[in-house]
């Protein structure tokens, strides 16, 4: 290597050390859309570090190694959702108000990252074992069933839902109708002959998504026409 070339390198890597949070920031962003695009076993850590503004040597150095990198990954992808969730700020709304901008921020979520469905799946491919190691993910999940916790119990004190619902249950409903609609969307499509990811379409699925939830979580009789 030339002596112009090394140190262009040196500046550069010297760049990077001096933003770290940066650095890392932008690795993990890339990274994700190869991880969701070409899986664990797919990903290539030489191709992350050619689309970033770090070297192959500084991801490792930040990560360890592509596991460690994937499971930076995965944490980022549930920290950003829940981060969202954080500031809905749905305890100042009424219970049904709360459920209802909870389902409608998870619909929007999962429709607009996408990368989001694609890492859960492929950690559902590899049953679980990376998030298994992850601190993070399971206390950041915590909070999220505490959250729903609260609003469901302020619901049923204020005799809007039923009784004995289990809160983890209800975050699985809702999750699986939202992540449904993002990562069963193309095949629905080809089978069926429609554009369920046209605007009208996931309007409409946005809209009879809050609608079933609400009707899983309302007592019979305060539910519209009851």
């Amino acid at each position: 290597m030339s002596a112009r070339k090394t140190k262009r390198r040196a500046n550069a890597e010297g760049t990077r050390t001096q933003d770290p949070e940066g650095t890392r920031k932008n690795i993990i962003e890339i990274a994700s859309e190869e991880f969701a695009l070409n899986g664990l076993a797919g990903a290539r850590i030489d191709e992350i570090a050619a689309r970033t503004r770090a070297s192959k040597r500084m991801i490792y150095y930040y990560f360890g190694d592509k596991e460690g990198l994937y499971l930076s990954t995965l944490e980022n992808a549930y920290h950003a959702v829940r981060q969202g969730e954080g500031q809905l700020d749905i305890e100042h709304l009424a219970p049904l108000e709360a459920l209802k901008r909870l389902v409608e921020f998870t619909f929007d979520h999962h429709r607009q990252h996408e990368s989001f469905i694609r890492m859960v799946m492929i950690e559902n491919i590899h049953h679980g074992e990376f998030l298994e190691r992850s601190r993070t993910i399971r206390q950041l999940n915590v909070t999220a069933i505490d959250h729903i916790k609260k609003l469901y119990a302020r619901g049923v004190k204020e005799g809007l839902f039923r009784r004995n619902l289990d809160p983890i249950e209800l975050h699985w409903q809702i999750s699986a109708l939202c992540f449904f609609n993002v990562s069963n969307r193309a095949t629905f499509s080809k089978i069926f002959g429609r554009d369920f990811g046209a605007a009208d379409a996931q309007t409409a699925l946005r809209k009879n998504v809050v609608d079933m939830v609400v009707r899983y979580v309302m007592r019979a009789d305060k539910l519209p026409g009851s």
